[in-house]
């Protein structure tokens, strides 16, 4: 792939967004007209049919485009443990290797960033071992003999995202318009942000550096540390910290006493993340986690880091206690504290918040303890509920901040779905909910 390969045109992009978005609208307003004369199983089959036509299209397109449109579709396709399984599992190629950027590419690349690299570097692969949306990820060795793991950014990305970001605005929320009668900019501002963030690797060395000094003393989780000399905006060069990658760790190759314990890490690396630290590792993707045989979990890729407000981190601590303690009624008053209610300032009915922590209620049960990925009708029952209280949602209102903690939590269900793992999600709940900074 050469730079008159990539998409960059604002026009061609935005055509091709916006073609994208046409079929996909097209396509539901057409299945919704259908299914009021649809039986009930009838209905749900092709509703199926249907969202998995849509996944292919979006799978296509972004896919294609890179940049920050296949970074918003990659962000769709980590809500994999809230989807039927044929959903994900096409939504599932976003989260692929895409094709790399060619070796002399890369060379002018990084010679370009990096002033000082013939005295940097003893030698650099090249070809990528790792490709995502915004850059690739290249093995290296330093003069000082250190192995290290070297992103670059794709050539011309700032103007490629640049281009996306106002063509999926308008696209983004003409379908938002289709689901909900909100304001759509505060969402938007989110996202946009967050994918800026990620255009700067400077901002992403600054998030592993704190992440390193807040898991200091946590033994459980790897962070690998930044070579400062040898990053940059455009670069970023960390050292080399291997594990064993998810498709093996998944395998039949480990226990599952070991899938467990991992499973366990990775939970209360969200939970400490979301309710201790505060600051949230929101990128999710099972690919930017690897593991080792003695329980410990390597994260790599802090691009998207989300900062979460004080007020937000205590809602969702006193929703998990309240759900355990089994206080549903106090759920709307908690909801509405944290900015969650419908229109004209109105509290959530227990009929819709009910429903939903009931749902959710084997995961925190006393016994037995909950396998993800175990019960084969959750996704089911899931999408029913998504159905029947769809036309009481359309007017809630929600803080911004709720949009990357949900992807969070939504891509690590996923993750433990493929884990299948079992562990003590009851008892690590109320420990983080309890702390003395969340009460």
């Amino acid at each position: 792939m050469g730079n008159d390969e990539l998409i960059t045109s604002a026009l061609r992009r935005f055509v091709k967004l916006g073609g994208l978005a046409g079929r996909v609208g097209v396509s539901v307003l057409g299945d919704q007209v259908l299914n009021l004369a649809r039986s009930g199983s009838d209905r749900e089959d092709h509703q199926r049919e249907n969202l998995v036509r849509n996944a292919a299209r979006i799978v296509e397109t972004l896919g294609e485009l890179k940049g920050a449109a296949m970074k918003v579709g990659q962000m769709l396709s980590l809500q994999d443990g809230l989807l039927p399984p044929e959903v994900a599992e096409v939504l599932r190629a976003l989260q692929q290797e895409t094709k790399p950027v060619p070796p002399e590419v890369i060379d002018l690349e990084i010679r370009s960033a990096l002033d000082d690299y013939d005295e940097l570097f003893e030698s650099l692969d090249l070809e990528a071992f790792a490709a995502a949306s915004i850059g690739q990820v290249h093995r290296g060795v330093l003069r000082d003999g250190r192995h290290v793991a070297v992103k670059i950014k794709y050539p011309l990305i700032d103007e490629i995202v640049t281009a996306d970001l106002s063509n999926l605005k308008t696209i983004l929320k003409a379908l938002f318009t289709l689901v909900m009668d909100g304001d759509f900019d505060p969402i938007w501002k989110e996202v946009r942000d967050r994918l800026l963030e990620e255009l700067d690797y400077k901002h992403e060395a600054e998030n592993i550096r704190r992440m390193g000094e807040l898991h200091a003393e946590i033994p459980e989780i790897i962070v690998p540390r930044v070579v400062d000399e040898a990053s940059s905006r455009n670069v970023l060069t960390m050292e080399y910290v291997e594990g064993i990658p998810p498709g093996e760790a998944c395998s039949d190759n480990y226990s599952q006493e070991l899938k467990d314990r991992w499973g366990t890490v990775l939970v209360e690396f969200l939970l400490r993340g979301l309710l201790d630290h505060r600051m949230l590792h929101a990128d999710p993707n099972l690919a930017n986690f690897s593991f080792r045989e003695d329980g410990r979990v390597v994260v790599y890729d802090y691009g998207c880091v989300k900062r979460v407000p004080t007020e937000v981190a205590l809602g969702y601590a006193d929703l998990m206690q309240a759900a355990i303690d089994d206080r549903k009624s106090e759920m709307p008053e908690i909801l509405h504290r944290m900015g969650m209610f419908k229109e004209g300032d109105v509290p959530l009915p227990l009929e819709l918040t009910d429903p939903w922590v009931e749902i959710f209620d084997p995961i925190l049960a006393v016994a037995p303890p909950y396998t993800f990925g175990d019960d084969d009708e959750f996704f089911s029952r899931l999408i029913d509920l998504k159905l029947s209280t769809w036309s009481y949602t359309t007017d809630i209102r929600f803080p911004e901040d709720l949009i990357f903690i949900g992807r969070t939590f939504g891509g690590h269900f996923g993750n433990l779905s493929t884990l299948r793992a079992t562990g003590p999600w009851r008892d690590l709940a109320l420990e983080y909910a309890r702390r003395p900074g969340n009460q």
